[in-house]
């Protein structure tokens, strides 16, 4: 095997970037973040890259315990993709600056826009706006992908001087409030039980108490749970019910249970995703 890509994803933003940049680099194996345990990186790959998330301007805490299990091997080329709304910030420099610290070279690291999936700032825009945003993150995969196969070095994308600034600073200050943050999730009446929101989560902060979801303060802002929620009742404050749910359209949510099933819950270990009965979902 050439390349082993790391991804975390919510709603299908990063997921859909780690697939597209397997096929354009080849042999490949995808890996979802959450499914490592440490110590248990053994790929030989010659080429390793993280695909994942900006979260409040900087690497989620999820990515932050992945990097503390990776281990060193010499000569592998070190590549990352941060997947954001329009503020990188300094997230790409941040990681190059945690992977140092255990000895590992970030090679390149790209970033890539998306409509944002942040809805308690609002929905993912018009549809004419996102397509747009689809087709130009397609055509910077293409020559991000150049890059790497030819094991470049030295490109680490940033966003403006502003950001890096301001939005490191909300950044720190925030980072170890992000996790209680759960706290203003809340159901609106129209809970079916279905768990989606349970499964979906790849953290394992949501069980169902009495049929109702229960978050458990150890959240991400993944946002999986409001965003895959096929009756829309889980809502954040008081402004997400008017707000348009969001997911990469060429993502569906078997897509992300089958990463999550077999491995988090023992109630559904050997189930086959497919023999789980969705509502709405489409």
């Amino acid at each position: 095997m050439n390349t082993v890509i790391y991804y975390y994803t919510g709603t299908g933003n990063s997921l859909w970037t780690a697939r597209a940049f397997a096929e354009k680099l080849g042999d490949t194996e995808l890996v979802p973040m959450h499914r490592m345990n440490h110590g248990s990186h053994s790929s030989k790959a010659d080429m390793v890259g993280l695909v994942f998330p900006v979260h409040i301007w900087g690497v989620p805490r999820l990515v932050r315990n992945f990097l503390q299990s990776m281990g060193k091997r010499p000569g592998v080329y070190y590549f990352a993709v941060a997947v954001n709304g329009g503020q990188v910030s300094r997230t790409l420099i941040q990681l190059k600056e945690l992977m140092a610290k255990d000895g590992l070279t970030l090679s390149a690291g790209f970033d890539i826009k998306f409509p944002s999936n942040y809805i308690p700032w609002g929905g993912p825009g018009p549809v004419e706006v996102q397509r747009k945003l689809f087709n130009a993150a397609t055509e910077k995969i293409k020559v991000a992908a150049l890059y790497i196969s030819n094991r470049k070095s030295g490109l680490i994308e940033k966003g403006p001087l502003w950001q890096r600034v301001l939005f490191t600073g909300l950044y720190k200050m925030t980072y170890n409030l992000v996790k209680t943050l759960d706290n203003s999730f809340h159901i609106d009446g129209t809970c079916t039980s279905c768990g989606i929101c349970e499964r979906a989560c790849p953290v394992k902060n949501i069980t169902l108490e009495a049929g109702r979801p229960l978050w458990h303060g150890s959240c991400e802002q993944c946002l999986a749970c409001i965003q895959w929620c096929p009756e829309e009742c889980i809502q954040y404050g008081k402004k997400t019910k008017n707000y348009e749910r969001y997911h990469h359209p060429e993502v569906k949510v078997e897509d992300i249970l089958r990463e999550l099933i077999s491995k988090r819950d023992f109630r559904w270990q050997g189930a086959r995703v497919n023999d789980i009965v969705f509502h709405k979902v489409e």
